[in-house]
């Protein structure tokens, strides 16, 4: 199915059914991705009794309990409340999931204290006042190991918060990293690039939404696109979620 789009003045089509899914799949037990020393994402058939809910044990049905850490276990999709003790929740926040995104592709520099950010300077190079309200941040050099990575303790790159304050003054409404977070892994509690975004705690803006641990394949250009963000219905600050892209294609 094809929709058409308006977007800088020109027209495009979206073929509906050619998806391109960002999301990090979440595999039970170790082989999924893992940051913040998280549980890992786990299922186990229920026992009740004669019962089990799992085929392979002879049971009728596959009938699961699942354990999982939204911000620690796969791609997820937070709110203001993630940093908030108010009671925002993802499911409140997001109201709409159709968006137009730009997605880039950074090298995070290297510091002389060893961390590797992507700053300022970097950011202004790529977002043009009001362009977009969605971001998609690819970071280099890019591998198909990050779907299964554990990011734990190997301080991985962040944002520097002055970007993030240029981006959220400039329009964006969200961002999407394949990072475990826009922060520093270890920052002493500071949530620097967090409390940017959000605005927090002079002004909490509900409008906005961090999605982190996507993964875009190497084939996926960067460009605009329009962007899915599906999440599911959790009451909690952040939930698993799946961001969708589709290619634009001028209708002419």
């Amino acid at each position: 199915m094809e929709i058409q789009v308006n977007f800088k003045g020109n027209k495009y089509k979206v073929n509906l059914d050619k998806p391109i899914d960002v999301s990090i799949e979440l595999v039970p037990g170790k082989l999924g991705v893992n940051c913040f020393y998280a549980p890992v994402f786990d299922a186990e058939p229920v026992r009740m009794g004669s019962f089990v809910g799992s085929t392979k044990e002879g049971g009728k049905v596959n009938f699961k309990d699942v354990k999982i850490n939204p911000h620690g276990n796969g791609t997820h999709t937070e709110c203001v409340g993630h940093i908030s003790n108010g009671e925002f929740t993802i499911n409140n926040v997001l109201k709409t999931f159709h968006f137009m995104t730009k997605l880039v592709s950074l090298f995070p520099e290297q510091q002389n204290n060893g961390d590797r950010i992507i700053t300022k300077s970097q950011i202004v190079e790529i977002f043009e006042p009001k362009e977009v309200e969605s971001l998609t941040i690819r970071t280099l050099p890019n591998s198909v190991d990050k779907k299964q990575r554990n990011y734990s303790g190997t301080n991985p790159p962040y944002i520097d918060s002055e970007g993030i304050k240029f981006l959220v003054n400039n329009g964006l409404k969200h961002l999407l990293v394949d990072l475990p977070s826009v922060d520093k892994e270890d920052d002493e509690g500071q949530l620097l690039a967090h409390k940017a975004f959000w605005e927090y705690p002079e002004y909490i803006n509900l409008d906005r939404t961090i999605t982190e641990l996507v993964f875009i394949p190497e084939e996926i250009i960067d460009g605009y696109y329009l962007i899915n963000l599906q999440i599911i219905s959790f009451a909690l600050d952040a939930c698993p979620s799946k961001p969708v892209l589709y290619k634009l294609q001028i209708n002419e």
